[in-house]
């Protein structure tokens, strides 16, 4: 299986920077904890690019590697990937584990919005 190819709206995001991308945001923040041997993380990626591309402006879609960053992991008790945390002000307005179709995931945003 190939992986298709991140688009530059995705952010990905650090432990260093993680605060100011996703908590200092102006807009709502849909971030993806996952990991690159995650099966359901690769399926919901094409979802997550498109979600990037269409909310451009009005809000973002992070990932976030828990393997890299597990400070971060931690932080928010990630035990199970892909979990999708939408965040808005710095607080976790909505929680998503596991993958889900791009429907859902849009109605995450547009809650916030």
């Amino acid at each position: 299986m190939q992986e298709t190819p991140v688009t530059q709206a995705v952010i990905h995001a650090s432990d260093t920077d993680f605060d100011a991308t996703v908590l200092a945001s102006e807009e709502p923040v849909l971030v993806d904890f996952w990991a690159p041997w995650c099966g359901p993380c690769k399926m919901i990626a094409p979802a997550l690019d498109e979600l990037a591309g269409e909310y451009a402006g009005r809000a973002k879609v992070v990932k976030i590697d828990i393997d890299q960053n597990r400070a971060t992991a931690l932080k928010y008790h990630v035990r199970s990937i892909p979990m999708l945390l939408l965040f808005k002000g710095g607080q976790v307005q909505a929680t998503q584990i596991g993958a889900v179709g791009k429907p859902v995931l849009a109605q995450m945003i547009d809650k916030a919005l």
